[in-house]
């Protein structure tokens, strides 16, 4: 007959709270996405021009001997101090140097791996790298968070890993990587799409806040009319953006023809016009929802004090009700311009411009790198966008703070 040891539960107890104080539970993740990204999955892809099937080249593979190595080293040791409870700062150095690693390595890979003399071969980061790029960018994200940075520290860091995405590129070491050589061939056409996605998306955005902001001031004040308007919004945020965009060809391809002048200034059934009118008809509903809560959520007895040292309403309105509705608001237009930086890249598909026109180029001629070449900064104006914007909404609400606290 089986014996029951009495001091087998306490010893499985100890050992689970051993883990538990030892190990971080994100850091577990972290460290298996770290293992299968540079264990299993390919670091590069060698293809003999930019249109051909790649070859998955891995870590061991895709580096010389010595680079392998360190790459492994450093991975290993980021998954570890990722693994184990150790302090924010001392987990940011391991990812931070963890990414810096895997950026400089995959453009001395593409020039380890390119045959001299030769500019047709391309080389691009496979699923390996960009999911270790991942990996190590949620522990960086997760240690910024631990660390409680203040807002304009965070806009700080954004600065400083731009300088320092700058520097690298700048550098040349990615010179060989095949999303640069697309951009060499592209360079001055890059920057005239990036500032027409710029212009689409910013511009949209400030047409919505001058038009939204009054509206959700009316419909705050005037409850009929609220439902309506919202009503009307949400139905444009119902209709999918490709076909808003073909829905607007035939009434501003009408006005281009018709009005004295419009023609002049753009006005035309494709292109810029129809893809920022769509835009900021999207814009709109966020834009005066977001200023309706904010106007709501202000205290009554923020107004009653107001009106009890005699102001008007409109004194009431700019120096009560706005200040401490602005944090919803701001938060509104934050969601718009993340919105609308992704939205911006279908414009390309009426000649708008913008982004999306290396993606749907990428697309039709199967040159996944030059797709990238859209993406990519597409990605990262979103991700800065949300970053600056959630700090300023953070400053907004200390301001909202001290200022009904005074």
């Amino acid at each position: 007959m089986a014996t029951i040891d009495a001091d087998a539960g306490p010893q499985v107890t100890a050992r689970q709270s051993w883990f538990a104080s030892r190990v971080d539970k994100l850091g577990v993740v972290v460290a298996l996405l770290a293992a299968i990204g540079a264990l299993v999955g390919p670091f590069v892809t060698f293809r003999e021009n930019r249109i051909v099937l790649g070859e998955a080249r891995s870590i061991a593979t895709a580096l010389p001997v010595w680079a392998a190595v360190l790459l492994f080293v450093v991975v290993a040791l980021a998954a570890l101090v990722a693994l184990l409870r150790t302090h924010a700062m001392l987990r940011l150095a391991a990812s931070l140097a963890a990414v810096l690693a895997l950026a400089l390595l995959v453009g001395y890979a593409a020039a380890y791996l390119t045959p001299e003399g030769n500019s047709y071969a391309r080389i691009s980061p496979a699923w390996g790298f960009w999911l270790l790029v991942f990996d190590f960018a949620i522990l960086t994200a997760d240690s910024l968070t631990r660390l409680r940075l203040p807002p304009l520290a965070r806009i700080g860091v954004l600065v400083l890993s731009a300088c320092a995405l700058a520097l690298v590129i700048a550098s040349g070491s990615w010179d060989q990587l095949s999303i640069m050589k697309e951009y060499a061939g592209r360079a001055d056409t890059f920057w005239q799409q990036a500032g027409q996605h710029v212009l689409l998306a910013f511009g949209s955005l400030a047409a919505a806040v001058v038009a939204g902001v009054p509206l959700g001031i009316l419909c705050h004040r005037v409850p009929p009319v609220r439902a309506s308007v919202l009503n009307v919004l949400n139905i444009l945020q119902t209709i999918p953006s490709i076909a808003l965009f073909g829905i607007l060809i035939a009434p501003l391809g009408w006005v281009a023809a018709n009005v004295p002048g419009a023609a002049a200034i753009g006005v035309s059934g494709i292109g810029t016009a129809p893809a920022f009118v769509a835009l900021f008809a999207y814009s709109l509903l966020p834009v005066v929802a977001n200023t309706v809560v904010g106007l709501a959520g202000v205290p009554r007895a923020a107004n009653d004090a107001a009106r009890g040292m005699g102001m008007t309403d409109g004194q009431r309105l700019m120096r009560v009700e706005f200040p401490l509705a602005f944090p919803v608001i701001l938060t509104g237009i934050r969601i718009v311009l993340v919105q609308n930086i992704g939205l911006a890249t279908i414009a390309a598909l009426i000649g708008g411009g913008g982004f999306g026109v290396f993606v749907f180029q990428g697309i039709g001629q199967t040159a996944m790198d030059l797709v990238l070449l859209g993406a990519v900064p597409t990605v990262a104006l979103a991700f800065a966008a949300a970053i600056v914007l959630d700090a300023l909404i953070e400053l907004s609400n200390r301001t909202g703070r001290e200022g009904a606290s005074a």
